[in-house]
């Protein structure tokens, strides 16, 4: 039901809606795809880092994406700013360098406002749109081999270069818009699997680049935009290792990454300076701000010869060795994600910190990241208390473990599995042990809703139609009826069918008061066994959230 596909089948323009398209469903399939190119990633250092660091790269570029009535050319230059400030880590760099610069170029290709119609008339174009969009392609893999200060084969760069390629082919045997991103993706694909034998320590480790496999989801994920089918690319896993097992921690100590203001005609030299540094040395971005990344010993230098030619900020310094080998003291927080202002008064009566989420609002992982930074906690549990928060949650534990910090997601799927882990929290306990109780409790309630339709639609219960009561169980629609009342008492009864002692209702902002106190009246008639409680909630959408545990 929730496959994050947003698609606009036989569109042959690029659009402002098919760049917001290609936005949202490549940042769910890179949450997807999140911890397997996580397990992927010996190359440059094995700090199974870089799913996540694509995820928060890509989700800065969404973050950045205004809403509202925007041209092409905006549309493009906020994303791709967005991902320069955003990135993080080596491939992260790598691929801000590639979504501004395709970006850039198609501009220039197709210099056109596209701010509302999908089907607008082109306006003096320099070259047709599938012709346009293999340019760009090419001009962005060109623009990321000129920010690496020695570029490698066998890495994402290879599968950026062979994507281009493949889509280039197509264009100029006159293939349409799809099609052309068919061939791109095609090639990106085959040039993956053919890493593993170009880099030796992905040879000896027995995997594909994990930079590379992240680009193949990215365009993947336009390949479902412009066809209507879900593209899921599955990464590809460990083979048996050839030789020595390629996960070392050889090579410089520590990664540096800040933003630079500094002219564009310093760069060139400043890269190179970098160079004789360390290695992975990656400066992208352009009009006087860049991005920098270098992996070295001597961190100071890198830092010092970018205030030799402008401004260094937002400096981040990571010790690899510190990503495996940090004890913290003692401290927890139970950070949770919330739906509504009732919601978040339990939670904080349990001793959680919340964060306003819900149906409509997604939490981002810059929130959970600077909740957890000011709970100055070294351990902490995150609520993510619905699917779409879960990926987010993941990603921000994976980035906070290389500060150091112990971080635990309970999957949590909606508001009252989340009431039920906080509900068993006790501090005291280890953390492992506490974790253990949270997820117990959390995956021993099954959950359920009511709300209205407000459009037409296919659903997993068959065809409903606006105003529709509609009843979820298992965050899948389960029965559609005329009658919010009946469509509760459905839910509850197959919530209840599966056993249960504690049945919870939690009130939404704008709920009949006596539609909860119909359904306790129906659960006190039929289940004299079970015990009912009733939450204000305050939740959007939702008249009532209810759980069985």
């Amino acid at each position: 039901m929730v496959s994050g596909l947003v698609s606009l089948p036989g569109v042959e323009e690029l659009t402002v809606e098919v760049l917001r398209a290609w936005a949202r469903t490549a940042l769910v399939e890179l949450g997807r795809a999140r911890t397997e190119i996580d397990e992927l990633n010996v190359y440059p250092v094995p700090d199974g880092d870089t799913g996540t660091n694509l995820y928060l790269t890509w989700e800065a570029a969404c973050d950045a994406l205004p809403a509202g009535e925007l041209t092409f050319a905006e549309a493009i230059q906020a994303f791709g700013r967005g991902a320069l400030l955003g990135a993080r880590g080596n491939s992260g760099v790598i691929t801000s360098q590639l979504i501004r610069a395709c970006g850039l170029r198609l501009a220039e290709n197709l210099p056109r406002d596209q701010a509302t119609d999908v089907q607008a008339v082109l306006a003096d174009p320099r070259m047709s749109e599938p012709a346009a969009f293999a340019d760009a392609l090419k001009y962005a893999a060109d623009a990321a081999y000129g920010a690496v200060a020695q570029p490698v084969e066998g890495t994402m760069l290879t599968v950026a270069r062979a994507a281009a390629t493949g889509a280039t082919t197509a264009a100029n045997d006159g293939k349409s818009l799809a099609d052309v991103c068919l061939a791109a993706v095609a090639s990106a694909r085959q040039a993956l699997t053919k890493t593993t034998e170009q880099l030796d320590v992905l040879r000896r480790a027995g995997v594909v680049d994990a930079g590379g496999a992240g680009l193949v989801v990215i365009l993947g994920a336009m390949e479902s935009v412009l066809t209507g089918q879900i593209v899921r690319v599955d990464v590809p896993a460990r083979v048996e290792p050839q030789g020595e097992n390629g996960e070392s921690q050889d090579g410089p100590a520590y990664e540096v990454m800040y933003l630079l203001d500094a002219p564009d005609d310093k760069v060139a030299d400043f890269r190179q300076v970098l160079a004789g540094l360390g290695d992975s040395v990656v400066v992208v971005g352009g009009d006087g701000l860049w991005n920098v990344h270098v992996h070295t010993d001597d961190v100071g230098a890198a830092i010092e010869h970018g205030i030799d030619i402008g401004r260094p900020h937002r400096i981040r310094v990571t010790h690899f060795a510190d990503q495996t080998h940090h004890e913290p003291p003692p401290g927890r927080a139970v950070i949770a994600v919330v739906a509504g202002e009732g919601l978040a008064d339990l939670f904080q009566e349990a001793g959680a910190q919340v964060i306003v989420g819900g149906p409509g609002r997604r939490c981002s992982t810059g929130e959970l990241l600077r909740a957890m930074e000011k709970s100055k906690a070294p351990e902490i549990v995150l609520l993510p208390n619905d699917s779409d928060s879960l990926a987010v949650a993941e990603a921000a534990a994976t980035a906070a473990r290389q500060d150091g910090i112990r971080v635990a997601v309970i999957p949590t799927r909606a508001q009252v599995q989340g009431l039920a882990a906080i509900a068993v929290h006790d501090p005291e306990r280890s953390f492992d042990d506490d974790v253990v109780h949270l997820s117990a409790a959390a995956g021993q309630t099954r959950h359920g809703a009511v709300t209205i339709a407000v459009k037409d639609a296919w659903t997993m219960a068959g065809m409903c139609r606006v105003g529709d009561a509609l009843g979820v169980v298992d965050g899948d629609f389960a029965l559609i009826t005329e009658d919010l009342e009946e469509a509760a008492f459905g839910v509850v009864d197959r919530l209840l069918g599966g056993g249960g002692e504690l049945l919870t209702i939690v009130t939404g902002r704008d709920a009949d008061p006596a539609l909860a106190a119909a359904v306790e009246r129906h659960v006190r008639r039929n289940r004299k066994d079970v015990d009912v409680v009733v939450y204000d909630g305050g939740q959007d959408r939702y008249p009532l959230l209810i759980g069985v545990e």
